[in-house]
């Protein structure tokens, strides 16, 4: 099955400072909420997908190590013990379950269901419930990212126009970069991961997924995208 960009999940220290820096860069932010099992959020939605702030806000909520768990809390802990930035990456999904067992019968790593509920704050300020099915997928040579589906159960809570409206303009991610020092071998993990249409050129691999897509790239190509930036 062919998926579409979904979110990005942006780990942070800091959940108000980083709601400050997006709003000061002409983003709508959405009201924070938390998660129950320690983490907090706060969305920048766009037209179809959106940007997820999250930090760990209550680390005595976060379960302990289980088999057979993916630990979604605990692995946004983790991660930022070394940095902030985008830890996972989430596609769409109408049947998370359905997604898993398709990811299993690809032959990738895969992990319990996570099934959960949270608050939400509508524009108008009264209180709803959002409620998300996640399986995720990891692997080895790509030890630094997770990727998962998202199943929503209740949209009409979750996507509000009023929080879609954006001072800078913004409409859409319709691109994710992400850097791999050989971006060939993970060619085939993304595109059984994500149904999409890969194309492969000397030191770039790009995913297609409708509109949207996902572009790996080496070292020469991300210096001359991004010049002056570490690799």
């Amino acid at each position: 099955m062919k998926h579409r960009l979904d979110h990005l999940v942006l780990c942070v220290h800091d959940l108000n400072a980083a709601r400050a820096l997006y709003e000061r860069l002409g983003f709508t932010t959405t009201p924070p909420a938390e998660h129950p099992f320690g983490t907090g959020n706060s969305l920048i939605q766009l037209d179809g997908n959106f940007l997820e702030l999250l930090a760990v806000i209550a680390p005595d909520k976060i379960p302990p190590p289980k088999t057979g768990d993916f630990g979604f809390a605990a692995r946004a802990r983790s991660f930022l013990e070394s940095r902030e930035g985008m830890a996972l990456l989430a596609l769409d999904s109408t049947d998370a379950r359905r997604d898993l067992a398709a990811f299993q019968a690809a032959g990738l790593t895969t992990y319990a269901p996570i099934d959960f509920s949270r608050g939400t704050t509508l524009p108008d300020g009264s209180a709803a419930t959002v409620s998300f099915s996640l399986a995720v997928t990891t692997v080895a040579n790509m030890p630094e990212a997770a990727f998962f589906v998202c199943q929503q159960h209740e949209p009409e809570n979750f996507w509000r126009r009023e929080y879609q409206q954006h001072e800078n303009g913004a409409t859409r991610v319709g691109e994710v970069i992400m850097a791999a020092p050989a971006p060939q071998t993970v060619a085939g993990f993304l595109e059984r991961m994500s149904g999409g249409e890969v194309t492969s050129e000397p030191g770039q691999v790009t995913i297609t997924l409708g509109q949207d897509r996902i572009s790996v790239l080496g070292p020469a190509r991300f210096a001359k995208r991004f010049p002056g930036t570490p690799f």
